[in-house]
């Protein structure tokens, strides 16, 4: 008979959501996993297979925890200021860094992050009654404001400039 085990599997995959959001999966280790997850190498591998397992688990439950609050958020975006406010104020990091530094490499991360980003823009669809197409520009400068920095005075200057969409 095993032994039980010695870590809390969902505490170790908030960690993981944290430390991969924080250095992206290339710049974490497994030994930075074993340390920062306080589990042992044998445990993280028999718990999550490999790094890349504990990084799929990790991905899926950031967009559990904080692009599925998003979506339901978004159910109520009046207009495109308060949608674009809603996804810059988001914790997206994680889901960023695997659209640019893992989903052009691994297809299953990549299927993720389209239905992902795919989940947003109907979010905002739904709620501003616009096209998909025109929700996804909207996703799309909002996610560039996330990642330039100073999300809140470009995201107001963004709202200004478009004015009402429907």
């Amino acid at each position: 008979m095993g032994r039980p085990r010695a870590f809390d599997e969902d505490e170790a995959v908030r960690a993981a959501v944290a430390l991969f959001g924080g250095r992206a999966y290339d710049g974490v280790s497994v030994d930075d996993l074993v340390s920062h997850l306080g589990v042992h190498r044998n445990s993280l591998y028999k718990t999550f297979g490999s790094k890349r397992g504990l990084y799929l688990i990790a991905l899926r439950r950031h967009l559990d925890d904080d692009v599925r609050p998003l979506l339901d958020a978004l159910v109520g975006a009046s207009d495109a200021a308060v949608a674009l406010r809603l996804v810059t104020s988001a914790d997206l990091g994680l889901l960023l860094l695997a659209a640019t530094e893992r989903a052009p490499v691994d297809e299953e991360v990549a299927a993720e992050v389209r239905a992902a980003l795919a989940a947003v823009d109907q979010a905002i669809a739904d709620a501003l009654g616009v096209s998909v197409d025109l929700a996804a520009a909207l996703t799309a400068a909002a996610l560039g404001i996330i990642l330039r920095g100073n999300p809140d005075n470009a995201a107001t200057a963004l709202a200004q400039c478009l004015g009402p969409l429907t």
